[in-house]
């Protein structure tokens, strides 16, 4: 289990990492591309494809460590109302779910990969599939970090909820 978190704690950080560099280098580019729009009276044909394609990225690793550190939305309303043993079933199943939907987001995200690979972004020469790569990457690292979650709980190891330590309550 050890080794387990070492890893995901290792692709976690390369992964915030990614999203800050690519959060950086598209505020760049938006930056650049409104200096040569509005004052050199020019346009850079790539910036706004480009940029979508960062953002994506930024969003769907972000989104992963997020899950990994226990920060994604959840209604938990009740969570102040039930006994600790509830409450670690609750926490499962929700990681359950966000796991099942990171893995169908992986899933159909190849399935559009595959479908738009023969399809050329004009702007940038690239192959369609580049457009959907952040989704399947986005949730590979999803399925992953829920599945680490899972495994912790299973050993009875804390898993970090909004700050807190959620297995220590049972």
């Amino acid at each position: 289990m050890h080794a387990l978190a070492q890893i995901c704690g290792t692709i976690s950080r390369l992964a915030l990492w990614i999203a800050g560099v690519g959060l950086s280098l598209m505020t760049a580019i938006i930056a650049a591309q409104v200096f040569f729009r509005y004052v050199l009276n020019d346009s850079i044909v790539w910036s706004e494809p480009f940029a979508v394609i960062l953002m994506g990225w930024f969003i769907f690793f972000g989104a992963a460590v997020g899950i990994r550190e226990g920060y994604h939305l959840s209604f938990d309303i009740l969570l102040y109302v039930v006994p600790p043993r509830v409450k670690l079933a609750l926490f499962s199943l929700s990681d359950a779910l966000v796991g099942a939907f990171g893995a169908g987001m992986a899933w159909y995200g190849l399935e559009l990969c595959f479908s738009a690979w023969n399809v050329k972004l004009p702007s940038l020469g690239l192959s369609g599939a580049v457009d959907f790569m952040p989704l399947v990457g986005g949730g590979v690292l999803i399925f992953l970090f829920s599945v680490e979650r899972l495994l912790r709980r299973a050993a009875g190891l804390p898993t970090a909820r909004f700050g807190e330590v959620d297995s220590a309550e049972a």
